[in-house]
């Protein structure tokens, strides 16, 4: 275990070891799911191998959210720029962007080879598109990173789920607009998660595609160029997913049209929860107010945050959007979840139940303390709401 150490001019000697340096590595479990659940089948012959890590990150990895806890320490802040600088961290996440390929490139060849009942055919492309979310995770890490090779890696790594708009949409767009109605990827109080990715899927996508139009202009570049980011994860997926049609025949077309769209949901399910229901303040000038950390839903539980790259730590992420995800922090008197993320994804899925855990927590949040012009309210549920809790 690195001890990290610096002579500080007023504190003296400051040390610090990451007690879960070695514990990351749990962060590569989703990019070889697939591979180890393929080799379980033919190891065992049962069908209910393919879909067996579905059954794991929504009870499984919540029971040891539950299990374990929380894990509230932080970096000392002195520490903090060795910690960034400490490359163990940056090849994790480089390390896991072959895995998400050759995850995809073995699962297609497997649908293409072995004869799977319709059932365990749509529940192993269900899995599998679960898995190609948590590509978009990987991509979203290294695309905060700010040069060429981390931001063309993130467009490479986002044609797994064919989701190539997100490298631009989510910087340029998700983190201005966060918190505030004019944000399709941020949840508003009684909005089911049915509705918001009615909202969100569309909404990022126009708003990803306007955004790169945007840059190539200040660049002299036209919109349909060789330049355009987005089109160039796109052609990656097209060469990927057609060449997969053309390899293997069109048994696989099914399977990459369920993996796309629960990939994608994957992530909307992520955006749900990030943001639900909390508003950043207008002011006078018309803008809002800069992102702080309470604008953004916390969960320091230590299972479901070591195998996400530290995504749960999502207020200190958008308050300080470049700081790598080994030196996030938490911070007090913040929004809490009561799970980690897949926890309260299993909430989210059941509508009734997550308005009647999380809207009295939107509401008991000290700096909003029961004022609805403090919430983001869906418009359509904002009288049933205030009469509700008034």
């Amino acid at each position: 275990m690195t001890t990290l150490t610096l002579e500080h001019p007023e504190k003296g000697l400051i040390t610090y070891r990451d007690k879960k340096r070695s514990w990351w590595l749990l962060s590569l479990w989703f990019p070889v799911v697939p591979i180890v659940t393929i080799w379980a089948y033919y190891q065992i012959g049962n069908p209910w191998v393919l879909v067996s890590p579905l059954i794991i990150n929504y009870t499984l990895i919540p029971f040891l959210d539950w299990v374990l806890g929380t894990d509230e320490s932080n970096p000392p802040e002195e520490i903090v720029p060795q910690l960034d600088q400490d490359s163990y961290y940056q090849w994790l996440t480089y390390g896991a962007i072959p895995l998400h390929f050759i995850s995809l490139g073995y699962a297609l060849w497997f649908v293409a080879n072995e004869p799977l009942s319709i059932g365990f055919y749509i529940g192993f492309a269900w899995m599998m598109g679960a898995a190609g979310g948590l590509a978009i995770n990987t991509a979203h890490e290294i695309g905060h990173k700010n040069t060429k090779l981390a931001r063309l890696l993130s467009r490479i790594t986002l044609a797994v789920p064919a989701y190539g708009h997100f490298c631009i949409e989510h910087n340029a767009g998700h983190h201005r607009d966060v918190a505030t109605p004019e944000d399709p990827a941020s949840a508003r109080m009684g909005e089911s998660i049915y509705r918001f990715v009615l909202r969100e899927i569309p909404g990022t996508a126009v708003r990803g595609w306007k955004a790169e139009a945007e840059r190539l202009q200040r660049r002299g570049h036209t919109t349909w160029s060789v330049h355009n980011h987005i089109l160039q994860s796109y052609a990656l997926s097209a060469v990927i997913q057609i060449g997969a049609v053309v390899i293997f025949g069109w048994i696989v077309l099914p399977f990459l049209l369920i993996h796309n769209f629960m990939a994608w949901f994957q992530l909307t399910s992520a955006n749900y929860i990030e943001h639900y229901g909390l508003l950043r303040e207008k002011q006078e000038n018309g803008r809002y107010e800069r992102c702080k950390p309470h604008h953004s839903w916390n969960a320091n539980h230590i299972a479901s945050n070591l195998i996400l790259f530290n995504l749960e730590r999502h207020s200190d992420h958008h308050a300080n959007a470049s700081r790598p995800y080994q030196s996030l922090r938490a911070f007090d008197d913040l929004p809490e979840l009561p799970s980690g993320y897949f926890g309260c994804y299993m909430l989210a899925y059941i509508p009734w139940l997550w308005f009647k855990v999380m809207d009295p927590r939107v509401l008991a949040i000290p700096h909003i303390d029961g004022d609805f012009s403090k919430v983001n309210v869906d418009p359509k549920s904002e009288q049933r709401l205030k009469a509700q809790y008034a």
